[in-house]
């Protein structure tokens, strides 16, 4: 094999958990976890007839969506000669990347899709190479739940107040050490994190003929690391103080006070999606127009978790 025969695959992957019945009166269902990880590297195992161990630039719960997850393997890219074309795996150079996005694509699962690749070099690395994440969180507010969209949203019956949530996002902003938004046993020798932009819009939404109306609230958030369910607990802070629980002005004494019990719940992996991952090498991935692209960029933080 090759080392410099890397490649870089820009995908828009979910991972979900799905459920395989075969319930009768006396038999229980039976459940089985689908990994996005082990679909694409099925997919990649039966396309180059090569082992391909494919690896993220970043983890995610089950439930949670992405957009723009980033991964890489590696496999031959030796053009083959006359008497050994068929005979041995990878995928020739001279084949060209569509053909692999094609074939790769057709072997995967009609929820999973890869949306590019790209050849790089050996030292490659998806998740060192990251110097920026962004993330949104998706809440339907309403006195009627979301019947087509309820995979990708989390209900809430009350009415939220969205200026003061955005006044709480804004305290979110810069360094500070996020033990208060980190899951008990995160495992990071560091809790420090910059959130380079925190921004909370919302969408009026119709009711079912004019009935219930209600608002779609995004949360976007963009930083340079995440620990463990920290942006969901982002959110579950925000979700509070738009409910009247918490004010703004609170934001910095959560933070201050380090402890897991100040901040607000874990909302649900539903809402919450991976939109984008920054790169350093070749400044791969534009930022979104939300982010302010005068604000520095510090060192990332790795092996975090979501």
């Amino acid at each position: 094999m090759l080392d410099a025969a890397g490649a870089r695959i820009k995908s828009s992957l979910r991972r979900l958990v799905v459920g395989e019945s075969e319930a009768t009166e006396e038999k229980p269902a039976r459940y089985q976890l689908r990994s996005v990880q082990h679909m694409v590297e099925q997919a990649l195992r039966a396309v180059v007839r090569q082992p391909v161990m494919l690896s993220g630039s970043s983890r995610t719960d089950s439930g949670v969506h992405a957009r723009g997850q980033i991964g890489a393997f590696s496999c031959s890219c030796e053009d083959k000669s006359p008497e050994t074309k068929g005979r041995e795996g990878g995928w020739p150079a001279q084949r060209g990347v569509d053909r692999l996005l094609l074939a790769v694509n057709g072997r995967l699962p009609q929820d999973v899709r890869i949306l590019d690749i790209t050849p790089t070099h050996a030292s490659f690395n998806p998740t060192m190479d990251v110097t920026s994440k962004s993330y949104s969180y998706t809440i339907h507010s309403s006195q009627m739940r979301p019947l087509w969209d309820r995979h990708f949203v989390h209900y809430t019956y009350q009415p939220l107040d969205v200026a003061a949530m955005s006044a709480a996002a804004a305290a979110l902003e810069g360094e500070h050490d996020f033990t208060s938004f980190a899951a008990t046993g995160h495992g990071r020798m560091s809790t420090v994190r910059r959130i380079f932009s925190c921004k909370v819009t919302s969408t009026a939404i119709e009711g079912l003929q004019n009935r219930c109306p209600g608002q779609r609230i995004r949360i976007d958030v963009s930083g340079n690391g995440f620990l463990w369910n920290m942006v969901r607990i982002l959110a579950g802070t925000l979700l509070r103080v738009g409910i009247g629980r918490i004010t703004p002005a609170q934001i910095p004494e959560i933070i201050a006070a380090k402890d897991r019990r100040a901040a607000g719940s874990t909302l649900p992996p539903t809402g919450l999606c991976l939109e984008q991952i920054i790169l350093k090498e070749h400044g791969l991935g534009n930022a979104p127009a939300w982010i302010d692209p005068a604000l520095p960029s510090p060192a990332p933080q790795t092996g975090d978790e979501i």
